[in-house]
């Protein structure tokens, strides 16, 4: 019997809530410190020495490094499970964080960088792994979106904390040491925190080829064979070629979003405060909207999310290509930032659900290794597709050109996320 028609099964409730110390707490803690130094690296980088050109490029390093990351990610989570690979990424990521406040070299600060982004792969995976193998389908889509939305949450408060650390010493670095102490509370609790695994172990699912010892799970679910990342990949070749392609179209559009609508402010002639003031409104309404996502998905279906969230990103960045001259200008800047808030308020989780439907129940980690390389390289490469586009011919131009891979995304999806993902709802 499916875990969610047992009578017993535990409520969503009672999952979100048992996995708060585990999952939910641990991100707000990664978040937060690192949505405090992410502000700030172009300017420490700038403090070393660095010229322009060279703090953009230390700041990619987080991205780059986060891409590189997924698919080693994914072996060590298969390899040791998921809780040992949080405390080892947890662990890494704050001898990094203290040896960037310590050292004063250029050098050093952007292996630090390139290393968070690294670490951060193998967390996120690591969450994403344990989130997959362990809650149940029916409100599996819920409780990623509330993992989507609590990470939000710390990228949204992060640099407010930032500007009071700033404002308190007077040190940029006082963020890097901020982001250890969180560092430090997130290793704390989840070696010593309560193991849902094994308040789980009853309803959690089982592969067929195992037989069942009685023993509460604890640490990755056993298998009879580990396929590996490379032989996972091309053993999913076909559905990653296809919805994975999809979901890469949206983490574009997501990522153009941050990059589009401050140079859209810029370029229409608005004041900082103006810009700031827009885009904050945007970035609200996407954090409202993070668990009627999950919601969506839950009770209708995954493409019930998804369609919308594409059409309205993608329609919202090909509307807005062709308002840039017009009287109107800043009202119609404004609208479409709220539509584009509404579309990535909707997508919250979906790459997680999905990426989670799709993976092999019996050893899901290589495959969401995969998984996230592809949609963090269509989030990484849409910053640079931006700028070329806008250096080549104009900003309305490449603001077109990401509405047309929003559309083409939808048209994926709905194409191919019903073949592969066939229940409608949990």
């Amino acid at each position: 019997m499916p875990m969610s028609d047992r009578p017993d099964s535990p409520t969503a409730r009672e999952v979100l809530w048992r996995f708060g110390p585990m999952v939910y707490a641990p991100t707000v803690l990664f978040a937060i410190g690192e949505g405090s130094v992410i502000p700030l690296i172009p300017i420490i980088a700038g403090g070393l020495g660095a010229d322009v050109a060279l703090s953009a490029l230390i700041a990619s390093l987080l991205v780059i490094g986060q891409l590189i990351g997924n698919i080693p990610a994914g072996w060590a989570v298969a390899r040791f499970g998921e809780r040992p690979t949080m405390i080892a990424a947890g662990s890494l990521a704050l001898v990094t964080a203290v040896t960037a406040a310590l050292i004063p070299a250029l050098f050093a600060f952007a292996a630090a960088v390139f290393l968070i982004g690294f670490c951060a792969a193998a967390f996120g995976l690591a969450r994403h792994s344990f989130m997959t193998t362990r809650v149940p389908l029916v409100f599996r889509a819920r409780a990623l979106s509330l993992l989507g939305g609590t990470f939000r949450f710390g990228m949204f408060t992060g640099p407010f904390i930032a500007a009071a650390l700033i404002g308190l010493f007077s040190e940029e670095r006082s963020t890097i040491w901020f982001f250890a102490v969180c560092l430090v509370a997130l290793i704390v609790l989840v070696s010593f925190g309560p193991d849902p695994e094994r308040q789980f172990a009853a309803e959690a699912p089982r592969p067929r080829d195992v037989e069942d010892s009685g023993e509460p799970v604890s640490g990755s679910i056993p298998v009879v064979e580990r396929r590996g990342v490379f032989r996972t990949m091309w053993r999913h070749r076909r559905v990653l070629s296809r919805v994975g392609l999809a979901a890469a179209c949206l983490s574009a559009v997501r990522s153009a979003r941050q990059v589009v609508l401050p140079l859209w402010g810029v370029s229409i002639g608005l004041d900082a405060q103006s810009i700031a003031l827009v885009v904050g409104i945007s970035g609200a309404i996407d954090f409202a909207l993070f668990y009627a996502s999950g919601q969506v998905m839950d009770r209708f279906g995954r493409l019930w999310a998804a369609l919308p969230a594409m059409i309205l990103m993608g329609g919202g960045f090909l509307a807005l290509s062709v308002t840039h001259a017009g009287s109107a200008a800043a009202m119609w800047f404004a609208m479409f930032a709220a539509v584009l808030g509404v579309g990535n308020g909707l997508s919250s989780g979906i790459l997680m659900t999905i990426g989670a439907d799709l993976a092999p129940a019996d050893d899901p980690a290589p495959f969401l290794g995969s998984w996230r390389t592809l949609t963090d390289a269509g989030g990484a490469t849409t910053p640079l597709l931006v700028s070329l586009l806008t250096a080549a011919f104009s900003l309305p131009v490449a603001a077109a050109a990401v509405g047309l891979v929003g559309v083409l995304g939808a048209g994926a999806f709905l194409r191919w996320l019903p073949k592969f993902v066939p229940h409608s709802r949990a």
